[in-house]
């Protein structure tokens, strides 16, 4: 019985390790322009039937109602991305754009992957183009001169630029949106970018502002959702949770070392 409280012990001690780091993660990334905070969901492990449920308990066809069933233990069974709305925080800046509602940024990789990303700090290439902080190319805009002397993004997607001399504006391109079938099923691979995968689906792509799509927001940038205080509270509860499994530990070594004193 010790030993098997030990084990059982041994995986909530892992489990609400992982839980911290994951709540230290969220907390890490409170700043990060549209982080999207996780949260750690477990499964039990499988049970062992001492007495199994529902088994005959006599020649006469009598049936145990209830039986013996001991656990051994917990799994860390997902981390789980909430894709909930951050708020909005103004930057005045041109080539910020925040998007109000669901969709994606498409972004052409070096290998030719799109990748999706709902951080919209945008930044101008030497050729125009522009680009994410790494340098990769937003999809649907092309090169903006170097001679413009403002640009405009609409709610639409349309982005626009004014020259010296030109009375009507010229657009650059029409940014497109991306949704998916489960969100959660995104891959996350740094750098504020997420990548398509099986259990994503495939993307639906449609210009914002459409129905089921989010609008752009220019001069604007989408903040993390994460709430601190709320975090705060779950690495409490996480750290007393861890505690309270080391001090079974505690209590199953006791026991087992009774028991050798007692044998001996």
């Amino acid at each position: 019985m010790a030993i098997r409280a030990l084990s059982i012990a041994a995986t909530g001690m892992q489990a609400q390790q992982t839980n911290v780091e994951v709540i230290s993660n969220n907390i890490a990334n409170m700043n990060t322009t549209a982080y999207t905070r996780r949260r750690t969901e477990f499964n039990d492990l499988l049970y062992q039937d001492l007495r199994r449920i529902g088994s005959t308990s006599s020649d006469t066809g009598t049936i145990v109602p209830a039986g013996v069933q001991l656990g051994l233990g917990v799994k860390t069974a997902a981390v789980y991305r909430i894709n909930e709305q951050g708020s909005l925080q103004s930057t005045d800046n041109s080539l910020d754009v925040a998007i109000q509602g669901k969709g994606y940024f498409q972004i052409q990789m070096p290998t030719g992957q799109i990748a999706y990303t709902r951080d919209g700090s945008f930044q101008l290439s030497p050729t125009g183009q522009v680009v994410t902080h790494d340098g990769f190319t937003v999809q649907g805009v092309g090169a903006i001169p170097t001679d413009a002397t403002s640009i405009t993004i609409n709610p639409q997607g349309q982005i626009f630029y004014k020259q010296d001399g030109v009375v009507a504006p010229s657009q650059a391109g029409q940014v497109q949106l991306a949704i998916f079938p489960n969100e959660a099923g995104l891959d996350a691979i740094g750098n504020n970018l997420l990548l398509q995968t099986p259990a994503s689906g495939q993307p639906t792509i449609s210009t914002p502002g459409k129905a089921g799509y989010g609008s752009l927001l220019q001069g604007f940038l989408e903040s993390s959702n994460v709430n601190v205080v709320s975090e705060i509270t779950n690495l409490i509860s996480a750290q007393r949770a861890y505690e309270m499994n080391s001090k079974v530990v505690t209590a199953a070594d006791e026991m087992s070392s009774t028991l050798s004193r007692l044998g001996g």
